[in-house]
């Protein structure tokens, strides 16, 4: 099993139109972020986290040839926003692409994609959105996905454990029940947006303090803003089983 991170960057990606600051400027492939998704795989199954604006790039730079299916943690553009390009995807399977979420996301969907559900025209893209919640378990293939609730401020979106492995993006807080699901987690994939606070989003300290807490035995660091400095800087003062994720990343278990 393993999870490829096609993206680590937070909603503007990195570099940020117009900036010129270290991070934008740097030449160092770390530094270059797209949004972030991720891709579980086992060879044979694969199953994509999010889909963002950069989702047709993150597919033909990873040579994708199929997806069994999509799972966002909500509804932010920056998550959702590429599904219009699962037609390819469509067309070589000939089916619709499940797409599983919760339901509150499910209706955003159905709203900002509105053609794909009332026009019957061909060549849109098909979706079908399965509902599911912060306790659902789901099964393809042999990847195995518990979901569980994550606290995006004071909007409720969903984070998935994979085994020995958890994925939590745009994490602010977790409840105590929440945090019991991830018990006994080796590899954890977090939010750590930048060193200041931030009304919803972990900021370094905080998610440095939530490995801690948990103690896994390897942690990343992703949704990583340009405000975070450059990864060579940062990295080096990190703790020694943590490290700034970077796109294309692979963590196997």
């Amino acid at each position: 099993m393993k999870i490829i991170l096609l993206g680590t960057g937070t909603s503007q990606g990195v570099p940020v139109i117009g900036c010129d600051c270290p991070v934008c400027s740097s030449t160092d492939p770390l530094d270059k972020r797209l949004r972030s998704a991720a891709l579980l795989t086992d060879g044979r199954t694969n199953v994509l986290i999010d889909a963002g604006p950069d989702f047709r790039q993150q597919m033909l730079l990873y040579r994708v040839k199929h997806l069994d299916a999509i799972l966002l943690t909500h509804e932010h553009n920056d998550h959702v926003i590429g599904l219009d390009d699962i037609r390819p995807f469509n067309h070589r399977s000939g089916k619709a692409m499940a797409v599983y979420t919760l339901p509150r996301v499910a209706s955003e969907v159905r709203r900002r994609f509105e053609y794909v559900f009332t026009e019957q025209v061909p060549g849109l893209p098909r979706i079908e959105l399965v509902p599911i919640d912060k306790d659902t378990r789901l099964e393809f293939g042999n990847i195995t996905i518990q979901s569980l609730e994550v606290m995006h401020g004071r909007l409720p979106i969903l984070g998935f454990r994979i085994g020995e492995l958890a994925y939590l993006t745009d994490l602010k807080t977790l409840s105590a029940t929440e945090l019991k699901k991830l018990e006994g987690v080796k590899y954890l994939i977090l939010t750590a947006l930048h060193h200041r606070g931030h009304p919803t989003h972990m900021n370094l300290e905080e998610s440095l303090a939530f490995v801690e807490k948990l103690a896994p035995d390897r942690a990343w660091l992703m949704h990583v803003s340009h405000q975070m400095g450059k990864a060579a800087d940062v990295n080096p003062n990190l703790p020694p089983n943590v490290q700034l994720a970077y796109d294309g990343l692979v963590v196997e278990w």
